[in-house]
């Protein structure tokens, strides 16, 4: 199935898929799928410019790929309008994706974080399982076959790859991935080409799912390696909640990360930019680390300490914060953590300051950790401008994309592969019966 750069000349196919990652293979599947039960098998070629396949299969997860999550549905996702990822998503469902695996011999397996993963917990199984159902489906796949160039040409368009070679298809899926983890291929080429065929960009385009960063010295950043289930609330420069999530939430020598910085990462870097833009107050990034408790309640509980320090309250029950984190907490507040009662140090102002410290701290975000350590794209080409049926553009006919090089992004836990999936099940079957459609228009002989 796997093939070496083609020599220097020009070959031909029906449908050629640019990318073969988790949108592309499952594109190009798709389409080999519908052509053969159909009664017209199409020759399929999927390029990608990465000398190992799947790279980025092979890192999600921890290594273990999140296939996809129990309950997925529109909310999940930003970036383009909800009921558009709507229209898509429910082309090929949740329960669409654990049939296939389960047919290629693979199992999934829920977990308390409604995450679903391989029961071997090797992504090497997913990607083994798409590649031999890319096989089966008659898909070539070349590479490293990076694309240089793609333009329009009489029954089709015209593939150029850096070294000169050419390859001309009928149809074409754009499925070349983002800007994120660009050690594993997706390094933003895509659209160049997308914008080449005439589409538009999200007029932003930036980092999701990726740490944040605090300034140097931070007393935070002091407390790496601490991991604690902690409530992110963003709220608007002007006060109005925009978002929040409460998840597991880790403190680095940089700044913060964790499954629920990362969710709601792409939320404050978006608010941040419109407001620079605009010239309105910055956004507010607040943490609570104690999500069933106000800032009202502990300030109770503070006044109430007796013998004990305010250290030793916050690490206790019902609070139960680790002990580092508790005496940060404290000293950032300027109450010496051990004393009995707090001491001579817990005012009425201190013990506001502490309470406020534990349950809605502001962060001072300087920034995030860049495309090299984000696991997705927010921003690329807007939904508006496919079929949704199909995935075909609106632009140019024949050409079709699917996955991250679109406007939509999900939530940490498999949501981006049930993205990839959803959208590559439907620009392959698409492209598939628009060639199919086409043979059998042309004239006999």
């Amino acid at each position: 199935m796997t093939t070496a750069p083609s020599p220097s000349g020009t070959d031909s196919c029906d449908l050629a898929v640019v990318g073969a990652g988790a949108a592309g293979l499952f594109a190009a599947i798709s389409a080999g799928r519908t052509a053969r039960a159909a009664g017209a098998p199409l020759r399929i070629v999927a390029l990608d410019g990465a000398r190992t396949l799947g790279a980025k299969i092979l890192v999600a997860g921890g290594g273990r790929c999140n296939v996809t999550h129990h309950r997925v549905d529109e909310t999940a996702y930003a970036g383009s309008s909800r009921n558009a990822i709507r229209n898509v998503l429910r082309r090929f469902t949740v329960d669409d994706t654990v049939r296939f695996f389960r047919e290629r011999g693979v199992e999934l397996k829920r977990e308390p974080t409604g995450k679903l993963f391989p029961t071997t917990d090797r992504a090497r199984t997913i990607l083994d399982a798409l590649l031999a159902a890319a096989r089966d489906a008659g898909v070539e796949i070349r590479h490293p076959w990076r694309v240089e160039s793609i333009a329009r040409a009489d029954h089709g368009f015209t593939i150029t790859s850096i070294t000169g070679d050419q390859l001309t298809a009928r149809r074409i899926i754009l499925a070349t991935g983002g800007r994120s983890l660009p050690r594993t291929g997706s390094d933003g080429h895509g659209y160049t080409l997308a914008r080449a065929l005439g589409h538009s960009l999200t007029p932003r385009i930036f980092p999701a799912l990726v740490p944040l960063t605090l300034p140097e010295g931070h007393f935070l950043c002091s407390l790496s390696g601490i991991t604690i289930e902690a409530t992110l609330d963003l709220r608007s420069g002007t006060g109005k909640k925009l978002v929040a999530f409460t998840n597991s939430t880790l403190l680095t020598h940089f700044g913060l990360s964790g499954p629920a910085v990362l969710d709601i990462s792409r939320y404050y870097l978006d608010a941040a930019a419109h407001a620079r833009q605009t010239g309105a107050p910055p956004p507010r990034l607040l943490i609570n680390f104690l999500p069933s408790h106000t800032t009202e309640s502990l300030d109770a509980a503070l006044q109430n300490l007796r013998s004990r320090s305010a250290a030793r309250l916050l690490s206790d029950p019902p609070y139960n914060l680790p002990d580092r984190l508790a005496r940060a907490l404290c000293e950032h507040a300027g109450i010496d953590p051990s004393a009995p009662g707090g001491g001579h140090t817990l005012t009425r102002e201190r013990r506001r300051a502490l309470a406020t410290a534990a349950t809605a701290l502001e962060l001072p975000i300087t920034g995030d950790r860049g495309f090299a350590h984000a696991e997705v794209t927010a921003g690329g080409v807007p939904l508006a401008e496919v079929h949704l049926d199909t995935m075909e553009s609106r632009i140019t006919p024949g050409l079709h994309l699917c996955g991250e090089i679109l406007d939509v992004d999900g939530r940490i836990g498999g949501f981006n592969f049930q993205w990839a999936w959803a959208s590559g099940f439907t620009a392959g079957t698409g492209a598939a019966r628009a060639l199919a459609a086409a043979s059998d228009a042309a004239p006999r002989p």
